[in-house]
């Protein structure tokens, strides 16, 4: 397993937002660039066509918000890692051409404060904080339970700050675009704040949530490079390699059978692992007339229970919540043994206290690799290829089994392979009026509760129509 952690860190300390305009529009510049090349500028592999469905939405919007007449929060779906810079190319190049061919006057540049996780400069270096500081950017520690100085900030930035704020309400991304994960309150919540904040500055003005559903596509269909991909693993794992038919269906059918035996060959190995050096039980499952995929996915899941059990009694956390809740508290878990806020001067320790706090990180770093195994597939279903055998479902699934392998066969998480060019469609929904939904929930903190649960249930099924096929 691998091993990156080898002794205690500082902690993870707060990065303060200081938007800087001029940063803004250097990467607003290069953007287009950065979209296409961002990962492996030798493959091609970036995104080189970014639409959009009903931009002047959005359009209106901003023109209301810089004329003071409204306040609003952007909700974004998560799918992956380059949403931020499909959402940053939405606002600095398809809002402005549409405002200014429907005659909309808008204040440029065009820009939102985001909230991203504090985990991502960890993966990526520091680096990243300072640039997404300058960019506007709202670190939170997902996973803890009240991160009160970033939501704070969230909050204050809501209700005074001369930009809206964009968020993802399903908290990180699930790699798959067909698939909302479960969303976190938090963006209802602050919208409700929101509109308490301005009553009490006797403000005026609206408060709206606005939902934009993100999807990606191949523009060409990479199915030499999905075969690449999946005989890489098949190899990687001890299995024969096959070869895929040129022919479409069949093409499809072995792919399918060839996902549905490394899958089955995963998890037996895994199962394996855990019987044997964790001492865990994996009753066999009966059956008869239950189909493949759904034994495939009931293993799956009480495997992933099983290495986030092991994880937690580590750790002392009792299993609540699905999945995602029990990854992201005991991500939260594993930083505060490793970046370490009870040790003033990691210098100051003695040798022998030095041992035992980089033996702590080190072990809570190992420990940690569990939750990273079942993260992989909190948006896994039994019927996601079945239901639409698309290039991109064959390559988000096949993926996923890569990074599975990856974080037990390396030493370190390498960047995902690049299959091909990709586009994005980027659907704007309607706004969702705030202020009306607080008005129906005064009287009583339950009736305050139901109103955030139930319009991030709605948020919920607005995010799921957007990104329809």
């Amino acid at each position: 397993m691998p091993k990156s952690i080898h002794s205690t860190q500082p902690p993870l300390k707060f990065i303060p937002q200081c938007h800087n305009p001029l940063v803004v529009k250097i990467v607003s510049w290069f953007l287009p660039l950065i979209l296409r090349v961002r990962t492996r500028p030798w493959l091609p592999a970036g995104i080189v066509n970014i639409q959009a469905k009903n931009p002047e939405v959005l359009a209106e919007l901003y023109h209301e918000f810089q004329a003071g007449k409204v306040r609003f929060l952007i909700a974004f779906r998560h799918p992956e890692v380059e949403d931020p810079l499909s959402m940053s190319y939405l606002l600095s190049r398809i809002v402005p051409k549409v405002a200014r061919k429907k005659g909309i006057k808008l204040k440029y540049p065009l820009h939102s404060y985001f909230i991203y996780e504090r985990g991502m400069t960890i993966w990526a270096g520091n680096w990243l904080g300072w640039l997404f500081s300058r960019l506007g950017g709202i670190p939170v520690r997902r996973g803890k339970r009240i991160d009160r100085t970033a939501i704070s900030k969230a909050r204050e930035l809501f209700a005074t700050a001369e930009m809206p704020i964009a968020i993802a309400p399903e908290g990180g991304t699930n790699g798959h675009s067909s698939i909302v994960s479960p969303l976190e309150p938090g963006v209802a919540q602050l919208g409700f704040w929101c509109v308490e904040d301005l009553k009490k500055a006797n403000r005026e003005e609206q408060v709206f949530i606005i939902p934009i559903g993100i999807k990606y596509s191949y523009v060409n269909p990479p199915w030499k490079r999905i075969d690449w991909l999946l005989s890489k693993l098949e190899l990687d794992s001890g299995l024969p390699v096959r070869k895929t038919s040129e022919i479409s269906q069949e093409r499809e059918e072995i792919l399918y059978q060839r996902v549905v035996d490394l899958s089955e060959y995963l998890i037996s190995e895994m199962e394996e692992f855990y019987r044997r050096f964790y001492h865990q039980e994996f009753p066999e499952i009966i059956t008869s007339e239950i189909p493949t995929n759904q034994i495939l996915i009931t293993r799956l899941h009480r495997l992933m229970d099983t290495a986030l059990k092991i994880a937690e009694q580590y750790f002392n956390i009792r299993p609540q919540g699905n999945f995602i809740d029990r990854c992201r508290r005991l991500e939260d878990a594993g930083w505060n043994y490793i970046y370490r806020d009870d040790i003033a001067d990691i210098q100051s320790l003695s040798p022998f206290q030095r041992g035992l706090a980089d033996w702590v990180a080190q072990e809570a770093d190992l420990k940690m690799q569990h939750m990273r195994i079942a993260e992989s597939f909190v948006a896994v279903t039994a019927n996601y290829i079945l239901e639409k055998p698309t290039p991109e479902r064959f390559a988000e699934t096949i993926l996923l089994m890569f990074d599975m392998l990856s974080r037990i066969k390396d030493s370190t998480l390498p960047g995902r392979p690049r299959l091909g060019w990709k586009q994005a469609m980027i659907s704007v929904g309607e706004a969702i009026n705030i202020n009306e939904r607080w008005e129906n929930c005064q009287g009583n903190k339950q009736a305050l509760r139901k109103g955030v649960s139930d319009l991030t249930q709605d948020l919920q099924m607005i995010l799921e129509g957007l990104i329809k096929d």
